[in-house]
């Protein structure tokens, strides 16, 4: 595809985005917000979305409390083969890592935000995990801050927009506990796509 043609495309494409569509709801004003919440009730509601949609959450108040929990949790578990790209998490944690993300007992990441609405994890691929690390391990464990939680979809993709000045990442992934389908006789089977168990430590930061 010539650079003229995907021009063109990104034009369509930045158009679309532009035009308002009806209002389904016209009771409620344009631009309002659904999810009021502030403070400590942002980490509360997070906690409780997440927590309902299987996720596991602890809260931690500093960074030893948070070494400590992943540690007792990975020494309770017999996990011995754990993946992390990020080189700060790997020092901070100062575990024995493996390079073989397919053959892992756990990955290891940080994230982009938290949603408290949705309970949701958002990720990027402008992360060191790049896109994969969150997907293919059996087990998915996220370190996360309380300076990054926001209240809604809306704000998780204005606090990545104001992070990277503009340039988004290619990808972001909204990911809300753990794989689950009920494709087969409508029974509902978790990791079948993603990862079994999903664990979030949120730092008080």
């Amino acid at each position: 595809m010539s650079d003229g043609s995907k021009e063109i495309i990104l034009q369509k494409i930045r158009k679309a985005l532009s035009t308002p569509v009806a209002q389904p709801f016209p009771e409620i004003p344009s631009g309002q917000d659904l999810y009021i919440s502030s403070g400590n009730d942002l980490a509360i509601g997070f906690a409780e979305q997440f927590v309902s949609l299987q996720g596991k959450f602890s809260w931690c108040q500093n960074r030893h409390e948070c070494k400590i929990q992943i540690i007792h949790l990975i020494q309770s578990r017999g996990w011995k083969k754990l993946y992390c790209a990020d080189s700060e998490l790997r020092s901070f944690l100062n575990l024995e890592w493996t390079d073989d993300l397919a053959g892992c007992d756990a990955a290891i990441t940080t994230c982009e935000a938290l949603v408290a609405r949705t309970g949701s994890i958002v990720l990027s691929s402008a992360q060191t995990q790049g896109r994969t690390a969150s997907v293919y391990a059996p087990i998915h464990i996220c370190i996360a801050f309380s300076n990054q939680l926001v209240p809604d979809i809306a704000h998780a993709i204005d606090y990545v927009n104001d992070k990277y000045q503009g340039q988004v990442p290619s990808l972001l992934t909204f990911a809300s506990g753990p794989s689950r389908t009920a494709d087969i006789e409508k029974t509902l089977v978790t990791g079948v796509h993603g990862p079994k168990e999903v664990f979030c430590f949120l730092l008080e930061e």
